[in-house]
C-alpha cells in the first residue's frame, strides 16, 4: 500500500507514517497543500491522507482540487480521509468529497482500519 501524507505538523506526519511502517507499505510525505496533485500524479497513492491544516492550502481545499482534476480527467481517482481537528468540520469534508474523516488527535490502529476499509470496498463517499 502507498499513501501520501500531506502535513505540515510533524506529530500528525510522525503518527501517520507509523500507523503504515510494514512490508508492502510506503508512506510519501508532502508538507504543503500546493503539492499533493504533483506528488499525487507522480506516486498514484493508494490513499491520501490531508490535515485540515496544511498551511496555506489546508485539506479541504486539497481535496476539492484532487476531485475537481479527477473529474476533468486529470488524475485518476484517489481514496481520501481527511483529518479534522473537531467534529463540526464534518459538513465541509463531506462537501469535498472525502472518503473518510477523523477527528484528531490520532493513534495508528484507527487509521490503518480506516485505511483497509476503504481500499477493501468500492469508491464511493463513506465517512468514518
Amino acid at each position: 500500500m502507498k499513501v501520501l501524507i500531506a502535513a505540515d505538523a510533524e506529530w500528525v506526519r510522525n503518527t501517520i507514517r507509523g500507523a503504515f511502517v510494514g512490508t508492502g507499505q510506503s508512506v510519501i510525505e508532502v508538507n504543503r497543500g500546493q503539492d499533493v496533485r504533483k506528488a499525487v500524479a507522480e506516486h498514484s497513492p493508494d490513499l491520501v491522507i490531508l490535515d485540515s491544516q496544511i498551511a496555506n492550502m489546508g485539506g479541504v481545499a486539497v481535496a476539492i482540487d484532487l476531485r475537481l482534476e479527477e473529474g476533468m480527467g486529470r488524475l485518476d481517482r484517489s481514496m481520501i480521509v481527511l483529518l479534522l481537528d473537531r467534529e463540526a468540520d464534518e459538513f465541509v469534508a463531506k462537501r469535498a468529497d472525502a472518503d473518510a474523516t477523523l477527528v484528531k488527535p490520532l493513534d495508528a490502529g484507527t487509521l490503518r482500519r480506516t485505511a483497509k476499509r476503504l481500499l477493501a470496498g468500492p469508491i464511493a463517499p463513506a465517512h468514518a
